[in-house]
């Protein structure tokens, strides 16, 4: 009996399955749509603009007039009239020195031309004298003449005293120390009632100028051309200096604008690099004697340039290229670099308003479909006066 079942449970089995396979071929198929994926991006418009070109460098901050007041004469120091920091114009008294010594110099001084005078006059009357009376051999010829040597005499000793005179006043102009420019008095290093020697190194005090000041800097020996040819144009040849900014000068505060005013007569062949020097008006004192500082110059001034930022332009085995939006799809476009820095790229090769990829070309290739992710619009910065 177990014998006869098994045979009509396996046909069974087979009946069903045959059913479930004719009821699987006969069900329709889905609808298969085929798609590709696309590859999300983002996009930039090539910008039409007005771009100044910009060399950078690090220079310091120099004082055009930088003075170590030493005294010019030996003798104690009895008053110092400024005070540490104070600002002093050229000629302005800074301080005294015991002068009696010297004023009494010059009184013996005067008192001696004095004396040589008189003398020089009561000789003169005599020559006189002696040249009426040597006419008709009144007196002799040897009289006249030792006479005019006498007249001679008082006369060069009259110069002499003069010169005396004007020597002891020179020695007296040294008891007052004035100011030899205008600038800010430093720290003072000598108290009054100390006694002073010209051979003292340190001095009293420095006075350095401020206000204008200068900036010397370092470029690379290729922009000498470019240097001679803004140092003839004092307008365009605007320099400003920054602090805390990078030699890009992106950031950091402006502490001031001026003009070139030097190229250095022999570049340094150690760094292939030429000194230059800038001069800046300095009222509010924000360039200080010793500081370093970063120096921008506009080289020039890009008419209409097209302008991307730098992570548009792609660098290829042999050129440059762009992917430009063209529907949904990219294509590359060939491009030449002009002009880059930090902040943008000059290009051409392109029209301006293309749509341009500036992130996720690394899964591109020409044709790729692309999904233009909606961020808000990239800005180019360009900034005509930094």
């Amino acid at each position: 009996m177990r014998i006869q079942k098994n045979p009509a449970l396996l046909v069974a089995l087979l009946i069903v399955l045959a059913a479930l396979g004719l009821w699987y071929a006969s069900k329709p198929a889905k609808t298969k749509l085929a798609t590709t994926s696309a590859i999300p991006v983002r996009v930039i418009s090539v910008a039409e603009k007005d771009v100044p070109r910009y060399v950078s460098g690090i220079g310091s901050v120099l004082s055009l007039h930088s003075v170590v007041v030493r005294p010019q004469i030996d003798g104690i120091l009895t008053k110092v009239l400024v005070k540490e920091g104070q600002l002093v114009k050229k000629g302005d008294l800074l301080a005294t020195i015991d002068d009696r010594s010297i004023r009494a110099s010059l009184d013996l001084a005067r008192a001696q031309l004095g004396e040589s005078q008189a003398q020089l006059q009561v000789a003169l009357v005599n020559l006189k004298r002696y040249k009426l009376l040597s006419v008709d051999d009144g007196v002799s010829k040897q009289t006249y003449d030792q006479q005019q040597a006498l007249v001679n005499q008082l006369k060069a000793t009259a110069q002499g005293n003069q010169a005396s005179i004007d020597s002891a006043e020179v020695q007296l102009s040294y008891t007052q120390i004035r100011s030899p420019v205008s600038g800010r008095v430093g720290i003072r290093t000598v108290d009054e009632g100390n006694f002073l020697r010209m051979s003292d190194a340190q001095g009293l005090f420095t006075v350095t100028q401020i206000d204008p000041i200068a900036v010397e800097f370092s470029l690379p020996q290729q922009m000498l051309p470019t240097l001679q040819g803004l140092i003839n144009d004092p307008q365009h040849a605007r320099v400003k200096a920054y602090i805390g900014a990078d030699t890009d000068g992106e950031t950091g505060n402006l502490l001031g604008e001026g003009h070139l005013t030097l190229i250095d007569n022999q570049i340094n062949a150690n760094t292939g690099t030429i000194r230059a020097k800038a001069e800046f008006d300095n009222a509010e004192q924000k360039l200080w004697p010793g500081l370093l500082v970063t120096v921008k110059i506009q080289t020039a001034l890009d008419k209409d340039a097209l302008v991307v930022p730098p992570n548009v332009v792609q660098r290829g085995l042999d050129q440059h290229f762009v992917y430009r939006l063209k529907g949904d799809k990219v294509e590359t476009v060939p491009v030449q670099m002009v002009y880059q820095d930090s902040r943008l790229n000059i290009i051409k090769g392109v029209q301006a308003g293309d749509s341009l990829v500036s992130d996720g070309q690394s899964r591109l290739k020409p044709g790729s479909v692309v999904q233009v992710l909606t961020d808000p619009p990239q800005v180019v910065q360009s900034e005509s006066t930094p």
